[in-house]
């Protein structure tokens, strides 16, 4: 059976448009509720939650690649990226390769796609890497790009790319479309449409010796932040890597086909999804403001101290809820004194207590604000 870019009407992909509209009715509504809800936040915390979401991405969208980074070298690259300070010491260069490329595409949503722009983003990606042939260029190598799984003798191919002969001829068509199909362009096409297509036609592609994966999942963020006309701090690679399985799925049966209309809903609803938890990041943020205006001077220093660390958590909190040895732990205080803290934070409505005795837990009491279920 022929991968897509072998078949005849390649890269003529072919969907049903009747579902799209309403699901990119369902995109821009909540568009302008995360708009508005972001307008709420103060600058410093609008910056607290452009650092927060943009490093979760860059740390996420590696782990989808099997690469796991250090999630505070990453927030102390993207800060100095932004010219923020930072305490952090030397910071990796696999770090700071992906910062460098997450700012960058934050920074240059509204420019035309490019070969400079991608080779651009494929040098910052691969700072440092000693084993790459071609950074900053297209891959030139005469061997098969495969993307493969399994032991030796019993591997099993998932896909193959075309030749590295053609790149230079795919890319330039990509890029073309890709413009063309800009809210500017002469073509233009809706958001999810076009961030769906622009990721499978690029990851069908794999023009880079690595880092395919990673640059394609920016250029459906640079498409998206082009259609709403501003930068996008969407959690895509977050919520695939949430079920990675899903999306090597969904990409594999798509590789065989010019008919994509399953790909975009995929793709689509995964987006949806990515939106929603950015949505509900802001109204934590917005949640935690209240919660301690609320509460004003009324907490100890070791109260403060350990609400503080569970909102550092994030959305999740505490899995499983905050134990009183946590409190213990965190507050570098006794038994007696954590119990008396516990509860007067019960009773002033700060914490909401579950279970009993060894199985106490205790969590945030922010209305709206509940963890996040991935099965």
């Amino acid at each position: 059976m022929k991968w897509n870019w072998e078949l005849p009407d390649w890269p003529n992909f072919t969907y049903d448009e009747s579902s799209f509209p309403a699901l990119e009715a369902r995109f821009l509504t909540a568009s302008g509720v995360l708009l508005g809800s972001y307008k709420h936040l103060d600058e410093e915390e609008q910056t607290a939650l452009k650092i927060e979401l943009m490093s979760e991405e860059a740390l996420k969208t590696s782990e989808i690649e099997g690469e796991y980074l250090s999630r505070e070298s990453l927030q102390s690259s993207i800060r100095h990226q932004f010219g923020l300070p930072t305490e952090h010491g030397r910071i990796p260069q696999a770090e700071q390769g992906v910062a460098k490329m997450t700012v960058n595409v934050y920074e240059t949503w509204d420019r035309a796609l490019s070969n400079q722009t991608l080779f651009k983003w494929h040098s910052m990606l691969m700072q440092g890497r000693r084993d790459i042939v071609d950074v900053g260029g297209y891959r030139t190598s005469s061997d098969p790009m495969q993307v493969v799984s399994g032991h030796v003798g019993k591997r099993k191919v998932h896909f193959e790319a075309p030749p590295s002969a053609r790149m230079s001829t795919e890319m330039s068509r990509f890029i073309t479309w890709f413009n063309l199909t800009s809210p500017q362009g002469k073509q233009p096409l809706s958001a999810l449409v076009r961030s769906g297509i622009a990721h499978l036609c690029f990851v069908s592609i794999h023009p880079f010796e690595d880092g395919n994966g990673r640059i394609g999942r920016a250029i459906s963020e640079k498409a998206l932040s082009q259609n709403l006309g501003r930068p996008t701090l969407i959690a895509l690679a977050r919520t695939i890597e949430a079920r990675r399985k899903n999306y090597y799925a969904a990409l594999e049966r798509a590789n065989r086909r010019l008919e994509i209309t399953e790909w975009l809903h995929y793709f689509a609803d995964t987006l949806l999804e990515a939106q929603a938890y950015t949505i509900r990041c802001v109204d934590f943020l917005i949640g935690k403001a209240r919660f301690f205006g609320r509460l004003g001077d009324r907490l100890n220093a070791r109260q403060q101290k350990v609400l503080s660390r569970m909102f550092a958590e994030g959305l999740e909190g505490f899995k499983g809820g905050l134990s009183a040895e946590n409190y213990i732990s965190i507050a570098m205080t006794s038994a007696s004194t954590a119990t008396r803290d516990l509860k007067d934070l019960v009773g002033k409505g700060a914490l909401i207590r579950t279970g009993e005795l060894k199985h106490t837990r205790y969590h945030l009491n922010v209305p709206g604000i509940q963890p996040l279920d991935w099965s």
